[in-house]
Formats: C-alpha cells, sequence, structure tokens
C-alpha cells in the first residue's frame, strides 16, 4: 500500500529512532577510543570490573545494531523522498543516484579524520535502490531476504566443505589496520589526514565487505524502503499488529542464532568453514536483535501516540544526523588520537561512555538551536541544495 506521508507523526518517530541509533554509535565509537583499541592497565581494580561490564554490556545491546538501524532508515528516507518526487511527477532515481555520488563526497570528509567511516558503503550499496525501488513489494521483500542471509558467505562456507585445500580469506583489512595504528596513536593531525585518505579507507571497507556487511546493508535498505510503502510508521491498529509480529519474530530469531554463534564455533575444526559460519550467524543475530529494538521503541512511541518524553527529546539530533555523525568524530578524533588530547592512554570503558555523553549533550544542545533557526541541519541542507542543483524544483525554494 502507497500511504500519503504524513510528516507530523511519522518522521517524528523515524527522527527519534535515528537519534537513538546515532547515540548508540557515539557511545560505541568512544568504547573503541575511535579505532584504537587501548585498555589501560593501571586502573583500579573495581573499575577494571566495571569497565568489562561497561563494554560487554553496550557491545551485546548495539553492536551491529545501532548501524543496523541507521542503515533502515536510509533505506525510509529514500522512499519518502522517491514518493514525493513521484507525487510531482518527478523520476527521483537520477537525481538520487546524484546524491549518492555526494554522499560519497561527505565521506571523503569524514574519512580523512576517521578510519571507521560507513557512508562510502552508503554510498555504494545505496544503488541497489534504484533497480528494485518499482519492483512490487513481494519482489523486493525475497530479494531482500536472499542478501540477508549472507549467499557469499554460504557459498564460501559450502566450497570449505567439499574442497578441503580451500582456504577462507577474511582479514585483508589487517594489513591496513596495521598501518594506520600508530599513526593514529602517535602520529601528527596532518599524519592522520595523509594515512586516512588510502590506508583508513582501504582498512574501514575492506573490514566491512569481509564482515558481510555489503550484503546485509543492501537488505536493510530494502527493507527501510518497504516500511515506508507500507506506512509502518504511521500509529493504527494495523502497524501496531504488525510491530507486535516484528518483536515476536525478532525475539523468536535471536535465541536460536545466539546460541549457534557461541556455542557452536568450537566444534567446527575447519577455520574455512569456521569463517563464513561466524559472519553469517553474527550477521543475522545483530538483524534479530535490531528487530528487537526497533518494533520495541516503536511500539513504545505508539503507546504514548506522540511518543514519550525521553524519545521526542532526542528528534533534534536525529533531525541532524549526517551533520552529528560527522562532526562527533571529529570531535572524537581530537580526544583521543595522539595529534589531540591522547586520552586513549587513560581512558577505559566507564570514562569514554562519559565523554561520549559528553559530546552527545553538546551536540543535542547545538541541534537543538540550530533547528530554533533553521529547517534543517547545515550538512542535511547542503545535501538536499546539491541533490536539486539545476532543477526547477530548487529554483523555486
Amino acid at each position: 500500500m502507497i500511504h500519503t506521508i504524513q510528516k507530523s507523526e511519522r518522521l517524528n518517530v523515524v527522527d527519534a529512532l535515528r537519534g537513538f541509533a546515532l547515540l548508540a554509535i557515539v557511545l560505541l565509537h568512544n568504547l573503541e577510543h575511535y579505532n584504537i583499541y587501548f585498555i589501560p592497565e593501571f586502573q583500579p581494580a573495581w573499575l577494571q570490573v566495571l569497565d568489562k561490564w561497561m563494554w560487554d554490556s553496550f557491545f551485546f545491546l548495539f553492536s551491529g545494531k545501532a548501524y543496523a538501524t541507521f542503515s533502515l532508515l536510509f533505506g525510509f528516507s529514500f522512499y519518502i523522498q522517491f514518493h514525493h518526487a513521484e507525487q510531482k511527477g518527478l523520476d527521483f532515481r537520477g537525481r538520487f543516484a546524484w546524491r549518492l555520488v555526494l554522499l560519497f563526497l561527505f565521506a571523503q570528509l569524514h574519512a580523512l579524520f576517521y578510519n571507521g567511516d560507513i557512508l562510502v558503503l552508503y554510498a555504494v550499496a545505496g544503488f541497489v535502490l534504484i533497480p528494485v525501488c518499482k519492483l512490487k513489494d513481494k519482489i523486493v521483500f525475497w530479494i531482500a531476504i536472499f542478501l540477508l542471509l549472507q549467499p557469499f558467505e554460504w557459498g564460501r562456507m559450502l566450497y570449505a566443505l567439499s574442497d578441503p585445500d580451500y582456504v577462507a580469506v577474511g582479514n585483508r583489512f589487517m594489513i591496513y589496520s596495521e598501518r594506520v595504528g600508530g599513526v593514529t596513536m602517535n602520529g601528527s593531525f596532518w599524519e592522520v589526514l595523509r594515512s586516512n585518505i588510502w590506508d583508513g579507507q582501504l582498512y574501514s571497507n575492506f573490514w566491512q565487505v569481509e564482515n558481510g556487511r555489503l550484503f546485509q546493508t543492501s537488505a536493510l535498505f530494502m527493507f527501510g524502503m518497504l516500511l515506508g510503502r507500507n506506512g509502518s510508521f504511521i500509529r493504527n491498529d494495523r502497524t501496531i499488529g504488525f510491530w507486535k509480529r516484528v518483536l515476536g519474530i525478532g525475539i523468536l530469531a535471536f535465541v536460536p542464532l545466539y546460541l549457534l554463534r557461541v556455542f557452536v564455533p568450537e566444534h567446527i575444526d575447519n577455520p574455512s568453514v569456521l569463517l563464513p559460519y561466524k559472519i553469517i550467524t553474527q550477521s543475522l543475530g545483530n538483524f534479530a536483535f535490531m528487530l528487537i529494538l526497533v518494533s520495541a521503541f516503536v511500539l513504545i512511541w505508539f503507546k504514548k501516540e506522540n511518543g514519550g518524553n525521553w524519545q521526542k527529546f532526542i528528534i533534534p539530533y536525529g533531525r541532524m544526523s549526517l551533520t552529528n555523525y560527522i562532526s562527533q568524530s571529529i570531535i572524537g578524533v581530537c580526544i583521543y588520537y595522539g595529534f589531540g588530547l591522547g586520552l586513549y592512554r587513560v581512558t577505559g570503558a566507564t570514562e569514554t561512555l562519559l565523554i561520549g555523553l559528553a559530546i552527545f549533550t553538546v551536540q543535542w544542545v547545538f541541534s537543538r538551536y540550530w533547528l530554533s533557526c533553521h529547517k534543517q541541519g547545515p550538512l542535511e541542507y547542503l545535501w538536499k541544495q546539491g541533490t536539486w542543483i539545476g532543477s526547477k524544483n530548487n529554483k523555486k525554494k
């Protein structure tokens, strides 16, 4: 079903959910010291115990799930833009392709500072939406399911079972990780930028491809588009029932996937079978848990009709997600990297979470102030203007 967009309800819950996912991403990046995995050894015993608990808890709850939520909403945003253009008699596909090129340029800015960028992946995977955006829901759904199941990893695993001499490779990213590690810890600002132009991006993107995120991201984009087509963020009896079913499916799927991921690997002797097996179970497990988080968030929003106060609180942060995503990385590397304050040397998980909350607070205050004067964040505005550059639609605005 194609529904007319109802901004007042639909986008508020989506912006709140996007803000929640981005907050989780910020906290995870701080826990990692923005890809400097370093644990101070001089911390008191009680703090080490607390740090381990914080690390394990946050990674269990949000690692791979916050990114998946962000990806789901990227596909949803595509649907909104496509549908609005369609209502005006415009074909958005060409503009969207150009929009992805612009996103790639934003990614280059971000990747200069932080070697954990996901925007390059989004700019590439986003092109899968163009050929499927006019297909029927069922066709799109089954294509997304196929991609979600990690067909490449299944192929590798089955081939490894049939050929004992086959060696699966999944650590090419380590070559570039080792190159950038010393630079981020001890290099100057210009050395970090120079390293990230090539090695940092290869490190980030090899890691994502080798861990199944190319297929998973493409699937999530399609699922997000389907959520838009079916008006899944508009509150009514049908959508409440839909999200309750999603919550149940997420719970039923996550439990066995978690058990398969934790207990089966020790019984797999062939490393070329084990590697794709881990990627498949990890990817599917993260997807199932993401379903739990997203459906619970939306159902809580629907229960209050216009969302809970804590959900509405985070809306400004989600409305400026591109600006906040890029700027939090710039702030973070200045705090942790060697050219900045170098706090990776002295901060454990508990301190980094507090720093992450401080970054979020500063960005939330700025977001609220900026949106009181403007309709969009600064980078969101540039992205939109660039998308429609040269069009009559842009000139009217």
